[in-house]
């Protein structure tokens, strides 16, 4: 597993297991959610997160890329397990752990959707490794790009 960043001293991290996934466009764009806070200034995520009871890593990426954009996926290859710390939008100091997939994109369904603060972009990858909020997120797309 890497890690990526150090915790702030002094915060109790509560560990989430999270997952992942990059999914490419036909035009070789890959799919970020945008996120939108109120108060706080929008930042760009790879689809997925919390693992919940009784899931896999693939069945949260499926769930949470339909929650999150509306697309359905089919969970591929493993690319990297990370662990990351930060702190959530409402200042709650978690540890990420687990794995960022290949994804590829086998539907749509709007009625999916259900995180209204989260809008589905597609960036070129080389765009998205320098927007993306999580280091481990960006390291997982530049080796993406490198395997080809």
């Amino acid at each position: 597993m890497l890690a990526f960043d150090a915790p702030t001293p002094g915060l109790e991290y509560k560990n989430r297991w999270a997952a992942f996934g990059i999914a490419e466009g036909r035009d070789g764009r890959i799919a970020l959610v945008e996120v939108r806070k109120p108060g706080r200034a929008p930042y760009f995520d790879l689809p997925g997160g919390a693992v919940d009871g009784g899931e896999d890593e693939r069945m949260a990426i499926a769930r949470e890329f339909g929650e999150e954009t509306g697309l359905v996926v089919e969970v591929g290859a493993q690319i990297v397990e990370v662990s990351q710390p930060f702190l959530k939008s409402d200042g709650q100091p978690v540890r990420n752990f687990g794995g960022i997939y290949v994804v590829t994109v086998t539907g749509e369904q709007p009625e999916l959707k259900v995180e209204d603060d989260h809008a589905l972009v597609w960036l070129d990858p080389r765009d998205a490794v320098v927007a993306l909020r999580h280091d481990a997120h960006a390291w997982a797309v530049a080796a993406w790009l490198r395997r080809g």
